[in-house]
């Protein structure tokens, strides 16, 4: 989960490892929240598309790496909505 770890604003704790994961109804959705103003917030909910906790697991970290990998990019690049499944 070093991705995760590199974002700035992410909350992570070591000790929960289904952190931004939430369980609705036996499916698994990744949750989390956004800032796009100062003065704003969003709370987004997607779901992963499983009942797998395990893969469920994956995706988020998929989600979060590619979330990284657009932070890291130059100030003068497009950047895309990301999509969690």
């Amino acid at each position: 989960m070093n991705a995760i770890s590199t974002l700035p604003g992410i909350r992570v704790r070591p000790e929960n490892p289904n952190h931004h994961l939430w369980n609705n109804h036996g499916t698994w959705f990744l949750h989390y929240t956004v800032h796009p103003t100062a003065f704003t917030k969003e709370r987004i909910r997607r779901s992963l598309g499983t009942k797998d906790l395990a893969v469920a697991r994956e995706r988020r970290d998929a989600f979060f790496a590619g979330l990284a990998t657009e932070a890291h990019k130059p100030a003068g690049s497009v950047l895309r909505k990301a999509v969690a499944a």
